[in-house]
């Protein structure tokens, strides 16, 4: 496998509590859609991760080719593996055929982490892709390359999802002394939505020797006959829970997140509340579970110690569903929306306490947790955060012949999604490897263009950033509504893929390229607009006069911020 990025890039992961908290993902069935898509969104969540598109074109390879393989996070070559025969094309994380996978990183147990072998959980997305046609095709894919090859990561959450199905697959190692992975898949029910964010969900499931539903990995070929399979599991999952003492109970309890990643308040306040807020929008009945989200009320007969080995009477049992059947249909504009909030609406919404300035800025700096008189407090951990490198809605579309994956770089709240089709054979300047990096600045950079607003909006947040969202609104539901159906029938009149694919190549560079020059234009006129912490806009023209004259008003800041100034300063700024 080529390597990945420009420079090495290391993906460092934010440590909360000793549990990593980076990435979100949600996952929409074809049943619970607007327009019968299968989508899943993904955010890339990193603070020194550079956010471009990546691209692998497709290839034929000759007999005996052997593909490098490179760890994702750091660059590092791992080893080579066989090549195939022939590989797919891939745009960022969705291929040709239009099979998308995202991911969430949640560690699990410490001694299970850097297993024997080569393949991480980055180069195993991204092989598959190039491998696998459906979410079947891409399950047993990464089956067979962490069998063979080893698994050396941390535990992994996936979210696969082709034009008809949408999976969730969660993997861990086996630790130092063992090679492969343990795992569980499970398909999203038609008409379901479901979402991880670093936190493994996957409890109890159905087992092949009770359910004709479900099979073992050694069945996997029953995967490709029976279309009513719809659950895997590696072979071992509980027998080697049970081996190495980590579980101890009846095989049908057996809880894959319980016993391989214990849910404990980092997991249910940093993690899952993001699933939380994602399903409250989609559903009536979040609140009996908002004690669980928010960590203050896991419901177990004692406290997870590590090291401890579960057993089921000490599972949670307030744990929230893995699934759940949305009271509306939800379109590609509000998976974008979805990866945007910052728990609005809710006690916990960031931009509603002192910590968000006078500006309401929904924002927090690290670290996430901080003392004060010996007691530990957190900042939230939302969707929506300062250190995205680069996030993206997949939709799997069962009309149409050509995926579509919705990129955006920087800050998802202040990004714009740009339709790219997983079909182009091009990558937009703006989006390209190579094109800059976290230590190099590039002025056609959609990354650093995307950054430098972000950062100006959070210096003034209450005024800069509805500016920032209606020009983000308008520009996403032009391409939803407008663009993108016209241009569908435009293209599909065509004679000729070749032809076909040159047509969204040219409108996927396009679009980005000049996107990105807009929102650099975009930048200016609203730096211009507030600097100083000035509200500064044209006058009327005077005749005579060479330049329009400026209007500036001096915004005050919130009533609340100056009563929280008085109290802390008392009369120190007091007029007599």
């Amino acid at each position: 496998m080529k390597k990945t990025f420009s420079a090495i890039v290391a993906l460092a992961l934010v440590f909360c509590f000793g549990k990593a908290n980076a990435c979100t993902n949600f996952l929409i069935t074809k049943g619970a859609s607007t327009d019968g898509s299968c989508m899943i969104s993904y955010a890339a969540d990193s603070h020194v991760l550079y956010g471009e598109l990546y691209h692998y074109p497709a290839a034929d390879w000759p007999a005996g080719a052997m593909l490098d393989v490179y760890d994702w996070d750091g660059g590092m070559y791992r080893g080579q593996i066989p090549q195939i025969a022939h590989t797919y094309n891939v745009v960022g994380n969705m291929n040709e055929w239009q099979l998308a996978i995202g991911e969430t990183t949640y560690g699990g147990l410490e001694s299970l982490w850097e297993g024997q072998g080569i393949i991480d959980y980055g180069s195993l997305i991204y092989i598959t892709l190039q491998r696998a046609k459906t979410a079947r095709e891409a399950i047993k894919c990464m089956g067979e390359l962490v069998a063979n090859y080893g698994y050396v990561s941390e535990g992994e959450s996936f979210s696969i999802c082709d034009t008809e199905e949408v999976w969730i697959l969660e993997m861990i190692g086996k630790g130092k002394q063992n090679k492969g992975a343990v795992w569980v898949a499970r398909r999203i029910p038609d008409g379901y939505v479901s979402g991880h964010a670093n936190q493994a969900r996957i409890t109890t499931f159905p087992l092949a020797k009770k359910n004709k539903t479900s099979i073992t990995f050694k069945q996997i070929d029953k995967l490709f006959k029976d279309t009513n399979i719809d659950c895997v599991y590696a072979d071992d999952v509980i027998s080697f829970a049970k081996e190495m003492k980590l579980y101890d109970g009846p095989d049908e309890k057996f809880s894959f997140s319980d016993v391989y990643n214990p849910v404990d308040f980092s997991g249910a306040r940093f993690c899952d509340l993001r699933v939380w807020a994602m399903f409250n929008k989609v559903t009536d009945n979040m609140k009996d579970y908002w004690g669980y989200a928010t960590g203050r009320d896991i419901k177990r007969v004692q406290p997870y110690k590590a090291g401890m080995c579960q057993t089921p009477d000490n599972f949670p049992t307030n744990r929230m569903p893995l699934w759940v059947l949305p009271n509306k249909k939800v379109s590609v504009l509000d998976m974008m929306d979805f990866m945007r909030d910052h728990l609005e609406g809710t006690e916990l919404d960031m931009s509603q306490d002192v910590g968000a300035g006078p500006f309401h800025c929904p924002y927090r700096w690290r670290p996430m947790e901080f003392e004060v008189k010996g007691q530990t407090y957190v900042h939230e951990r939302t969707t929506a955060t300062q250190q995205t490198g680069f996030s993206f809605v997949a939709q799997s579309r069962g009309d149409q012949q050509y995926g579509i994956i919705w990129f955006g770089v920087d800050d998802a709240d202040n990004c714009v999604y740009c339709p790219m089709y997983t079909c182009m054979t091009e990558i937009p300047e703006c989006f390209r490897e190579g094109n800059g990096s976290m230590t190099e600045w590039s002025e056609t950079s959609a990354f650093w263009t995307f950054n430098q607003m972000s950062n100006w909006a959070y210096t003034k947040y209450n005024y800069i950033h509805p500016e920032i969202r209606q020009r983000q609104r308008d520009m996403e539901t032009k391409w939803v509504e407008k663009v993108v159906p016209e241009l569908d029938k435009r293209v599909f009149a065509m004679k000729g893929k070749e032809a076909q694919v040159k047509e969204l190549t040219k409108f996927s560079c396009n679009s980005a390229n000049e996107m990105t020059a807009m929102w650099k234009r975009f930048y200016h006129e609203l730096f211009m607009k507030y600097m100083d912490g000035n509200l500064n806009t044209p006058g009327e023209p005077v005749k005579g006069q060479k330049y329009v004259p400026i209007n500036s008003k001096h915004p005050k800041y919130s009533d609340e911020y100056y009563q929280i100034l008085i109290e802390k300063t008392g009369d120190k700024y007091k007029a007599y």
